[in-house]
């Protein structure tokens, strides 16, 4: 087997679909070339011509058809893939590149060069970020939980140790195949929002509030006040994630626990490329802004926090939006050492780098990442 194999897009797999050019796929990623195979295999070509050009998943574990062994699985990665069908952002990753090199997964003895699972002290090439988790490997090799199953399930039954759960869940994996299911019926869509709600959703308000602050009151002390708003923002951002999303030490060792800190970020650091939890659902928004509401109205006349509130609560927009920009977009160069800062976080070490739109606050805290090399590295 080539030591590179490609990305193959999902136009290019298609036209395989003939009886002397026959390409199948598992799990909608690993692409196998199976011509050759078509006359040995044990049912006859004709069992398999249907699919020449389509995914085999659920073929293939049909135990009403033929449940095949592992021994079959091990046969196609050894003998017979030839790369891996492309997701939506691989392919767009193409065409940008199409005048360039292009883009490949590294393999060296048929599995990644960069391990995705280990934190490292470089992170990986961009185009690995989206490469998908082999669900089933994943499962069989750390016992963790299952991509093909609803995740909220499995938490609250789960029966593994706190210690080994902040292992796993801070170990990326990646869907590639839209979002993973959290509950698995009608429930569902509560669980995913769109980058775009932010916006949608909290600008209108938010430019009332600073209206409201800035029409009855001096323009230098409202917009003194949403200045201060939108500073202290910056350290909230940093509070919330370093002492609230990362409470992992003081986590209580109990399913429930768990299952909490996984809803509210775990499942981020699970799936890092999910762009569909990637920011706060508005009601989660609700709950969070509600303490901070009460205070800031409480210790300053209305108008004066008018206009905190306006500059924090834009500060807080702003943040979402520049969190799911620095996962799923191509940035000018200028903001590349933000995004870079922020994947280290994710891929180098997750207990260090908790600012998002700025390192500021991990400079005044000494949290900063630099050349820190995280513990299970050492």
């Amino acid at each position: 087997m080539s030591p590179n194999l490609p990305l193959i897009s999902s136009s290019s797999f298609a036209k395989h679909n003939k009886a002397w050019d026959c390409w199948v796929t598992l799990h909608n990623r690993k692409v196998y070339n199976v011509t050759g195979f078509l006359d040995s295999h044990p049912g006859g070509g004709d069992v398999i011509l249907p699919y020449a050009g389509k995914d085999i998943t659920e073929i293939m574990a049909d135990i009403s058809s033929h449940e095949h062994s592992e021994s079959a699985y091990e046969m196609l990665d050894e003998d017979m893939l030839v790369g891996y069908l492309a997701t939506p952002e691989e392919e767009e990753e193409m065409l940008n590149n199409r005048h360039k090199t292009p883009v490949e997964v590294k393999l060296v003895d048929g599995k990644d060069e960069y391990d995705m699972y280990e934190f490292h002290d470089k992170l990986p090439a961009m185009e690995q970020l989206s490469i998908q988790t082999d669900y089933d490997a994943d499962v069989k090799k750390h016992q963790f939980l299952d991509l093909k199953k609803p995740l909220l399930p499995q938490m609250l039954n789960a029966k593994f140790s706190k210690e080994f759960y902040l292992d796993q869940v801070h170990r990326p994996r990646h869907y590639g195949n839209g979002s993973a299911p959290l509950f698995g019926n009608f429930l569902e869509p509560l669980s995913l929002t769109p980058w775009w709600v932010v916006p949608l959703v909290w600008l209108p308000p938010n430019m009332y509030i600073f209206y409201v602050g800035f029409a009855n009151q001096s323009p230098i002390i409202s917009l003194s006040f949403w200045a201060f708003g939108l500073f202290v923002w910056t350290f909230v951002e940093y509070c919330l994630h370093r002492f609230l999303f990362h409470l992992d030490a003081y986590l209580p060792d109990h399913p429930y626990a768990l299952t909490l800190h996984f809803l509210l970020h775990g499942v981020h650091h699970y799936l890092p490329m999910d762009g569909y939890r990637l920011v706060l659902p508005p009601t989660l928004f609700v709950v969070l802004a509600y303490p901070f509401y009460r205070l800031i109205f409480a210790i300053f006349p209305f108008y004066m926090a008018c206009s905190g509130f306006a500059g924090g609560t834009l500060g807080y927009i702003m943040y979402d939006v520049t969190h799911y920009l620095l996962h799923h977009t191509r940035l000018p160069r200028y903001l590349q050492e933000v995004k870079k800062y922020h994947l280290e976080h994710h891929y180098k070490n997750y207990e260090m780098g908790f600012g998002v739109t700025s390192k500021f606050w991990d400079v005044i805290f000494d949290t900063t990442i630099d050349d820190t090399i995280h513990p299970r590295t050492r």
